[in-house]
């Protein structure tokens, strides 16, 4: 809740004060007054607030030049020939500020908040704890996979007999593979890095800010183009090489492809 100023209490609490005052020297009860004789020989008798107005007002009336030459009001005498009155001056802040405070509001109450769908979550603990736990599944069943399932492990190299084709994991048979066909500065060094300099220009040349599939057609062309252009070169390097990484067929020649 917001905090009002001391100063401000301050001022409150005297207005209050003299409002309070005000009241009951109105609604103090009539007092005798002392009669005096008129023209005609009559008495009457006046309350004592009234008179006590009348005096106030006279006394306001006296010091109304004074104020009015200061610059604090303008006295006011009505038609018909009453007491003047004097307009209250105007109460100056710090600064020579007029303003006064009204009321305090509470700053929820004066914005404007909209609560909209949000389709992100945080990092954590939604998205790394789903991680977390199919990690650990993917080690138990590794673990329970080794107890009962040993490794295709060959037996030990022999330094004198190079088996024949030498082919290298399957990760790496697509860059093997196009050694087969280019020089190896093309092969090793300007093909991947023509493909990884596209895939890194890919999100600036792109950008889209859909997460739809038909409005992506772009990105998935480029990502499909160069997905299967590695997986087109891995595969016939596993199974469509044989002795001397010639090309053979499978369902003729065999396989010559080991995990």
């Amino acid at each position: 809740m917001t905090e009002i100023p001391e100063s401000l209490r301050k001022r409150a609490e005297e207005a209050r004060k003299k409002a309070a005052a005000a009241k009951g020297a109105d609604d103090a009860p009539a007092a005798p007054a002392a009669s005096s004789g008129d023209a005609g020989g009559g008495d009457s008798r006046i309350p004592a607030h009234l008179l006590e107005r009348a005096k106030a007002a006279r006394d306001k009336s006296s010091g109304a030049t004074a104020e009015a030459s200061a610059g604090g009001g303008v006295a006011t005498a009505p038609a018909g020939g009453g007491v003047a009155t004097v307009a209250p001056p105007m109460a100056a802040g710090p600064g020579g500020h007029t303003q006064r405070l009204l009321t305090v509001v509470k700053s929820g109450s004066i914005q404007d908040v909209k609560a909209l769908p949000q389709d992100k979550v945080h990092t954590w603990p939604h998205l790394l704890a789903v991680e977390f736990v199919a990690a650990l599944l993917c080690t138990a069943f590794v673990l329970i996979f080794s107890i009962f399932v040993n490794a295709p492990l060959l037996t030990l190299a022999n330094p004198n007999q190079t088996p024949n084709p030498s082919k290298a994991p399957w990760y790496f048979l697509g860059l093997q593979e196009l050694l087969t066909m280019f020089h190896p500065m093309v092969a090793g060094v300007t093909i991947p890095g023509m493909g990884l300099f596209a895939l890194i220009l890919a999100p600036y040349t792109d950008r889209n800010p859909s997460n739809k599939p038909e409005d992506r057609k772009f990105a998935i062309s480029l990502f499909t183009v160069f997905l299967m252009f590695w997986a087109v070169l891995v595969m016939i390097g596993s199974f469509f090489r044989g002795p001397g990484q010639n090309f053979v067929f499978p369902w003729s020649a065999g396989l010559f492809f080991e995990l």
